[in-house]
């Protein structure tokens, strides 16, 4: 509007504060989403719910996926400015390893464990390898 006393118009100042939300974290026109997975899941795979911005997709966990694993969504983050494509949506499931086991739990558990080689543990392999390589001098 024209200032006051016929004087030359003023300017508007906007503040803007974008509140965090509590499932998406933004990076650029890219949408981030940590999802957290049984074990169970983790080990044998599974199609879990993933939330974005648009509503609800299907996301195939493939079988023995490991903590931080980061799966992307493309297209499936903010629009861009001008209007062309999106940008894409990350998925990063967290494996949530159980408390309190009772002692059939705990049992059942052991044995697993105790049937698996070390070929199932492809870091775990590779890391005491290395240190036996550095050590072995």
């Amino acid at each position: 509007d024209a200032g006051s006393n016929g004087g030359p118009a003023g300017d508007v100042i906007v503040h803007v504060t974008v509140k965090k939300d509590a499932v998406f974290e933004r990076d650029g026109y890219d949408v981030y989403v940590r999802i957290p997975i049984t074990y169970s899941q983790a080990v044998l795979g599974a199609e879990i719910e993933v939330p974005t911005v648009d509503g609800k997709v299907a996301q195939r966990i493939p079988e023995g996926t490991q903590s931080g694993t980061r799966f992307r969504l493309r297209g499936q983050g903010i629009q861009y400015l001008n209007g062309r494509g999106r940008g894409d949506q990350y998925v990063i499931v967290e494996v949530e390893i159980p408390k309190k086991l009772n002692r059939t739990q705990r049992e059942a558990l052991k044995a697993f464990e105790d049937s698996l080689k070390d070929e199932n543990y492809e870091k775990r392999k590779g890391f005491f390898k290395n240190l036996r390589d550095r050590f072995a001098n």
